[in-house]
């Protein structure tokens, strides 16, 4: 029996960095599991459209498909949006069974992606290093009190690593913002401040990350996530799970 496809589904964004990163995500998908069906879809802006990208599948034969969302939280995108276009693609696609893959975070695949952009950009990984240099992780944000919460978690989880100091910072929706946590972390004489972009692809939400860390004088701001090899890897992880045979699933029915 055929493994079932996998689904990618990106939020979208008029930036058009933001597409081309997730296409490139899902190419390196694809190179490490050749054998697999991988698409992708947008919930917003870009095209395919998750409805266009079922139908697509069931005619060329699909019937089984893992749809994977790319979010680093539950937040009300997993909650409200992907849940209300599966819904109703259901009713035109009856055949087409359907696995909800969990979203990517939290995960200790995307802590080592965030550590290597960090490394990219010059930031040393030891623990003498380690110790004078204090990180703002910073999202993009969310009025979801789940997602703050995981957020803050992965801060307090990865100071233990050997950070003087990780703090959370938002873009939207929530406070601090990304200037306020490394003006903070400036005032408590913190020796060196880094800014881990915790977000997948390029945008305005970044920008307004990467704008902020400047102007509050952040030593280093990382690249977001992109096409990382640690992410691909985790999708793949997620799909595998997703996909093993389990009493029951969530499935396409009216």
């Amino acid at each position: 029996m055929s493994s079932p496809a996998l689904l990618v589904i990106a939020h979208g964004s008029r930036d058009p960095r933001h597409a081309a990163t997730v296409r490139a995500l899902v190419g390196r998908v694809r190179s490490l599991r050749p054998g697999l069906r991988v698409e992708t879809a947008f919930l917003d802006f870009n095209g395919p459209a998750v409805s266009q990208a079922l139908a697509s599948l069931y005619l060329s034969g699909v019937r089984e498909v893992v749809a994977l969302p790319l979010l680093l939280t539950r937040a009300f995108h997993a909650k409200a949006d992907i849940p209300a276009v599966l819904a109703e693609s259901a009713v035109r696609l009856p055949d087409l069974s359907v696995r909800v893959a969990d979203v990517l975070g939290p995960h200790p695949l995307l802590v080592s992606s965030l550590e290597r952009r960090l490394a990219e950009a010059g930031v040393g990984l030891t623990l003498a290093e380690r110790a004078t240099t204090g990180v703002v992780l910073a999202s993009a944000g969310s009025s979801d009190p789940e997602a703050i919460a995981v957020i803050a978690e992965i801060a307090r989880e990865w100071r233990l690593t050997g950070w003087c100091a990780v703090r959370p910072a938002f873009a939207s929706a929530a406070l601090p913002r990304t200037e306020d946590a490394v003006r903070a972390l400036r005032a408590e004489g913190v020796h060196r401040v880094a800014v881990a972009p915790y977000v997948i692809a390029p945008g305005f939400l970044p920008d307004r990350i990467g704008a902020g860390a400047r102007a509050a004088g952040a030593d280093t701001v990382a690249e977001v996530l992109g096409a990382a090899p640690e992410l691909a890897r985790l999708l793949l992880h997620r799909y595998d799970s997703a996909s093993r045979p389990r009493t029951s699933h969530t499935a396409l029915t009216a």
